[in-house]
């Protein structure tokens, strides 16, 4: 037999990975990232970067920025875009579609649940619509710009988030919900104006494509089905058939988020 050992055990310590210096700067920029008002503080200042510049003499220089050619070619399919594009038809298709599975959300599980408050999200809203498309229309009566007026007609999303987030809890968490949904279906029925007032010669062949990928989509939240990749993918086949179609892209972020389902 074997004789055990006598006296305690040495103590085993698990040793992580070394901390270097690096972390002195990335621990205080992770906290300051997670204060909600650095967004908003971040959108003002370049906000007033790009005023400052666009009037500045650098303004030619800038304007031909947003004009740099990005392209992805798979095969004989290319896809090129300018860096205005890819902001305002990819990157903010994003953007929307993170507001539509925010306002989603209260639609199923938080305060708009309630007919009554959800409704007057939407008559808000649509007030917001008509009222300066009328008042556009009677100062631009008969003059060039008037057919303009869908132009009008949509709110500025990001900064009135970026508003609200800067006041922190000072805002009520009513008023909040109120204005991003007013906010969303506004820029929801400004998408679809623009969308189909305001777009070039609709193909058809590609729009009938998109709502076809759009009511996929549906059919399989409806089902319970609830694997990303497919979504991911029907998404994006729905988005470049929506693109192709001549119509603003950005409108598919909007209604994929609110098709996205919030159960499990």
């Amino acid at each position: 037999m074997m004789a055990r050992a006598e006296g305690p055990q040495p103590r085993v310590t698990l040793v992580g990975l070394p901390t270097g210096g690096v972390d002195r700067f990335t621990r205080p920029l992770a906290r300051f990232l997670r204060i909600e008002a650095i967004a908003a503080a971040l959108l003002l200042l370049v906000t007033l970067g790009a005023v400052a510049v666009a009037n500045s003499s650098w303004g030619p220089s800038f304007s031909r920025l947003w004009e740099i050619p990005f392209s992805v070619q798979v095969g004989a399919y290319g896809l090129t875009r300018t860096l205005r594009s890819v902001i305002n038809d990819g990157l903010m298709t994003l953007f929307f579609f993170l507001l539509a599975l925010e306002l989603k959300r209260e639609l199923v599980l938080g305060g708009l649940r309630n007919p009554r408050v959800a409704a007057l999200s939407i008559a808000g809203a649509m007030g917001g619509m008509i009222v300066p498309a009328g008042i556009y229309l009677v100062l631009m009566s008969g003059r060039p710009g008037a057919p303009a007026w869908g132009m009008v007609v949509a709110t500025d999303t990001a900064f009135v988030i970026g508003a609200l987030a800067l006041l922190g809890k000072r805002v009520p968490q009513s008023l909040r919900l109120f204005m991003l949904s007013v906010t969303v279906v506004d820029d929801l029925g400004s998408l679809f104006v623009v969308a189909l007032g305001y777009s070039d010669e609709i193909a058809w062949t590609p729009l009938a494509l998109a709502v076809g990928g759009v009511a996929v989509v549906f059919a399989m939240s409806r089902i319970g089905f609830r694997g990303f990749p497919a979504y991911v993918l029907l998404g994006s086949l729905v988005w470049l058939a929506a693109d192709a179609s001549g119509i603003q892209p950005t409108v598919t972020g909007m209604v994929l988020g609110l098709l996205t389902p919030a159960r499990r």
